[in-house]
């Protein structure tokens, strides 16, 4: 079993727990399975932005890393996902609904709390439907290394200062926001740290969404050359 190194140095990104999780649902838990999977939508869920938050079944059935967790078998990983996600909803710590589209049937999975209760009760009246975008393409991989390996490919060798930093940055901006800005410091020829910075910070003043522009098609350009006196 490969040992954990220990939390780095430097600010995190904290997920936000109820407490009665740990009261109440936590002694009542004997699942390991079902451990896991409501942990995960607590970590998923937080990084996602809107009035309603859920989860696809397929979205924790994606993330490899997270399934490798539950058994090394994909298809025994599959039989423990269902089994937990399950457990989850007979124990009232997540909601269920199905619905279907002309393409094929969403399972999706809320917390059982007031703004999820809303969310299923206005879906079952016909007064909502997700987007189809709503959940992204975040998983465990995408967030532990996606980010490092950018900056190196792009802009420079991670020093341990470096990658402080960039953790700093996960803290306080969406991952997809950070790739971007590191594509674009890359595409100006602006390798700086202190330039990627200044790209996030007129993305939040901008209001800018959290689903990284490049992958919606949308127009990056706008954020080209008006910093680059402040990277000097």
């Amino acid at each position: 079993m490969q040992g954990f190194p220990g939390f780095p140095e430097g600010k995190l990104r904290t997920v936000p727990v109820p407490e009665p999780f740990f009261t109440e649902l936590l002694p009542a838990i004997d699942h390991l399975g079902e451990l896991k999977v409501t942990l995960y939508a607590f970590w998923r869920l937080s990084l996602m932005e809107g009035k309603y938050r859920f989860l696809r079944r397929d979205d924790l059935a994606r993330d490899e890393i997270f399934m490798r967790g539950l058994s090394t078998s994909p298809r025994l990983a599959q039989e423990i996902l269902d089994d937990a996600l399950e457990r989850a909803e007979a124990r009232g710590t997540l909601l269920y609904v199905s619905i279907e589209d002309a393409a094929a049937r969403h399972d999706l999975y809320f917390v059982n709390s007031p703004r999820g209760r809303e969310a299923v009760e206005k879906l079952i009246a016909g007064e909502w439907r997700p987007d189809e975008s709503a959940t992204g393409a975040v998983t465990l991989s995408h967030v532990r290394s996606n980010i490092f390996v950018l900056y190196e490919q792009n802009i420079g060798p991670l020093t341990p200062l470096i990658a402080d930093e960039l953790r700093d940055l996960m803290a306080t901006y969406p991952g997809p926001w950070i790739e971007d800005a590191i594509r674009i410091a890359a595409r100006n020829n602006i390798r700086k740290l202190k330039y990627i910075i200044a790209v996030l910070d007129r993305m939040k003043a901008e209001g800018r969404a959290e689903q990284p522009q490049a992958d919606a098609g949308q127009d990056l350009s706008r954020y080209d050359g008006y910093l680059v006196n402040d990277a000097d």
